[in-house]
């Protein structure tokens, strides 16, 4: 006789048996053909997760990390200053997914969500009634908790299991109406490897399972992943499988398509493919930076260790993406389609500080890669101003032929527009993940960047140590060695004017 459920689901599930009886209706709807206008342009964005623009050596690094991105640039538009509006995936994706920043979006919480007034000014809406067919997947559940919001705006919603090897959520399974609630409900019961608490019966259980389980997925795949295999929240999965579904999907969408693709590599753990292990085992040493405020006291050989491991991973995902850029090219999809690749923030390893939990915001947290291939692009274009993740909505919707909504925050990019030929814009940056969510920034850290300089700027932290302001001249100090913020400089000034009257127009809602 078979049983219809294992123990180890039993021991999982047993609890909640009387809510199993929830009708779960599913969240994504088939693509409509109807009103299908084959002219328009696809759009295909895709966002590899806590990928620092300072470790590709498109920009100049020293390590081969990126050649594929390389080759691509050779008929793209590359961004050279290219900003996240944070130093996390919350807000950062927040951001380009509705061309505003943190302090009108609020999603600026770990698992925080976009205040509700705002939702609805979202990148999918806005191509509502063009024709599109919009899809999204998320390897990432934080951003999957965003994309859950605008379920409303999009005909197909792929939920993060479904390109796993393994799915060990099941809060949206019971509540499925209710994901984003559900989700932090899960994590409460059993956090595992995340910091926020939980129960401590259920969290051993869960532990215990989901570590035999990745035993097992590790040992199946331990030729090809000698290292391990990465994952979040007990879901573990393979970029390469995620990469064969994105070419198989784009080529069959009824066109045109509006696809988002948030895939977590090279996000930690920096878990490689076999073929780059080691590819990195050099001498080669970054420049030695003094230890920050916030300083979580990693020893630098420490940092290095792990930032070549970092550097492995970048090269796998360059890989990945050439292979999806190439088949894209070979079955004509790029002559009618504009791919951009970008991340939602970067990664650290310096001054004691790894990875981008942190309250920082130096560069390798918010500089990010940005490149845009237009449909049929055959010469590189590179753009040197700074631009910002709040750009990417208005510059999609004015290629799409769309008009720019008033609420906007962004402005269309270079070249599509003339914008901010002078450098002289002012871009924002910020951290606020202990800070009540609808309420005054009383603890915060805050960054604006105009032309070659950047101001910082920390507010609300009990640690005598931690400066007011920080400034740097990022055209002959892109490592941010030197504080040049003085109360009788004109430039600090300046940006300390700018960015406290944008601190404050933010305050006065609360």
């Amino acid at each position: 006789m078979k049983y219809p459920i294992n123990r180890r689901d039993f021991l999982k599930f047993s609890s909640l048996l009387p809510l199993m009886a929830i009708d779960w209706p599913s969240l994504a709807s088939k693509p409509s053909s109807s009103s299908q206008n084959q002219a328009s342009p696809n759009v295909l964005v895709v966002v590899f997760d806590a990928f620092s623009a300072e470790n590709a050596s498109l920009y100049g690094y020293t390590r081969a990390t990126t050649p594929n991105l390389a080759r691509i640039a050779e008929k793209a538009v590359v961004y050279h200053h290219h900003y996240s509006t944070a130093n996390f995936t919350t807000p950062g994706t927040a951001s380009l997914l509705t061309g505003t920043y943190p302090w009108t979006h609020r999603a600026i919480h770990l698992h925080g969500t976009i205040e509700k007034e705002v939702v609805q000014n979202n990148l999918f809406r806005q191509f509502s009634g063009k024709g599109y067919t919009r899809l999204v997947y998320s390897h990432n559940l934080l951003s999957t908790s965003l994309l859950y919001q605008f379920r409303p705006d999009l005909e197909v919603f792929k939920w993060p299991r479904e390109l796993c090897l393994d799915d060990n959520q099941f809060s949206d399974r019971i509540f499925p109406r209710d994901y984003n609630t559900a989700f932090i409900g899960e994590k409460l019961m059993m956090p595992l490897d995340t910091d926020v608490s939980g129960s401590l019966f259920l969290s051993l259980i869960m532990g215990w399972l989901r570590g035999a389980e990745k035993r097992q997925i590790e040992e199946r795949l331990k030729d090809l992943y000698p290292e391990g295999v990465a994952g979040q929240y007990g879901h573990y999965y393979l970029l390469e499988t995620a990469i064969d579904w994105t070419i198989k999907t784009v080529a069959q969408l009824p066109q045109p398509f509006l696809a988002y693709i948030h895939l977590l590599p090279p996000h930690e753990p920096y878990l490689s493919r076999k073929d780059f292990v080691d590819l990195f085992a050099d001498e080669w040493k970054p420049t030695r930076k003094p230890k920050a405020h916030f300083s979580q006291g990693y020893p630098q050989q420490y940092l290095n260790q792990h930032r070549r491991s970092y550097d492995e991973y970048i090269a796998n995902v360059d890989a990945e993406f050439g292979r999806l850029y190439d088949s894209m090219a070979q079955n004509g999809l790029l002559e009618n389609t504009y791919v951009i690749f970008t991340s939602d923030h970067g990664e650290l390893f310096e001054r004691g500080i790894q990875g981008h939990s942190t309250e920082v915001l130096y560069q390798p947290v918010i500089q990010v890669p940005l490149l845009i291939v237009n449909p049929g692009q055959t010469k590189r274009e590179d753009v040197f101003v700074n631009t910002s993740s709040v750009d990417i909505l208005p510059t999609l919707l004015h290629l799409a032929g769309i008009n720019i909504p008033d609420w906007c925050e962004g402005e269309i990019l270079p070249p599509f527009a003339n914008t901010n030929p002078d450098n002289s814009r002012s871009l924002f940056c910020m951290e606020a993940k202990t800070n009540p969510k609808l309420a005054p920034f009383n603890k915060a850290s805050f960054a604006v960047v105009k032309g070659d300089h950047k101001l910082m700027h920390y507010i609300g932290y009990d640690n005598d140590e931690v400066p007011d302001f920080e400034m740097f001249n990022l055209a002959d100090d892109f490592e941010e060695m030197k504080n040049r913020y003085s109360k009788n400089d004109g430039v600090s000034q300046e940006l300390k004017d700018i960015l406290l009257d944008k601190i404050n127009e933010a305050n006065q809602r609360y």
